[in-house]
């Protein structure tokens, strides 16, 4: 756990935009730009947290830079959702689509691990089957979409930690808890949109977002200690 200790530093920044987050909580019935960079301003902070690494380890390393690609349409997709009541929603859902695929491509194939996709597959089936009755228009084929997009990141996330062979590392975990975390985040915003509202849902939606969007930022650093490891040696 040093290696965790020796990131966090890092993540100061992101932390204190965070609470200036949760400190003004402007009202989301008057959406602006201040309101969208104050909400994005955390995101902001992990792409700094990911470029302090130096641009060599992002241009050396796929799977660091197709985070931070992750994190730039995340951010993207956090501005049009400020604006989703004036029609953006679908756009920020795209840009959600595909920071999930490039979370899915930085986490890898490797190892396939088939009965945890089997589970993945379970739970989001069941969430889709639950979903679809409020569902109509064109959300009934995007909402499935986005569903079988981050349901698999979740797969592919989980499927990196193999803690019964004893071969997880913080990194991993990291990055299988924060999947899971963007998976109750965007149910929950699912639930209020579309089926009934959810008591204090704006908290719980940011709250399990932001800390999602940390430790998979996190899971990111992963090959650049198990070099440093690897000199020390």
């Amino acid at each position: 756990f040093l290696q965790v200790k020796s990131e966090g530093p890092k993540l100061v920044p992101f932390f204190k935009a965070t609470c200036v987050y949760f400190v003004l909580w402007l009202p989301t019935s008057s959406p602006s730009w201040f309101s969208a960079l104050i909400k994005c301003l955390p995101i902001f902070c992990l792409w700094v947290f990911l470029l302090a690494h130096g641009i060599n380890f992002l241009v050396s390393h796929r799977s660091a830079s197709r985070i931070l690609a992750g994190l730039i349409f995340s951010a993207v997709g956090d501005a049009f959702l400020i604006w989703q009541e004036q029609g953006y929603f679908i756009h920020g859902l795209l840009m959600f689509a595909i920071t999930h695929i490039l979370y899915s491509s930085a986490f890898g194939m490797k190892p396939l691990d088939l009965k945890a996709g089997l589970l993945m597959g379970v739970v989001s089936s069941s969430c889709y089957a639950f979903l679809y009755s409020y569902l109509s228009g064109p959300f009934t084929y995007l909402v499935a979409v986005y569903i079988a997009l981050i349901g698999f990141m979740g797969w592919r996330a989980v499927a990196g930690v193999q803690l019964c062979n004893d071969l997880w590392t913080w990194t991993k975990l990291s990055a299988c808890v924060g999947a899971m975390l963007f998976m109750v985040s965007d149910l929950t915003i699912a639930l209020n949109k579309f089926c009934f509202p959810v008591p204090y849902s704006r908290f719980i939606i940011m709250a399990t977002y932001y800390a999602a969007q940390m430790l998979i930022a996190l899971s990111a650093v992963e090959t650049r200690d198990e070099e440093d490891f690897r000199k020390r040696s």
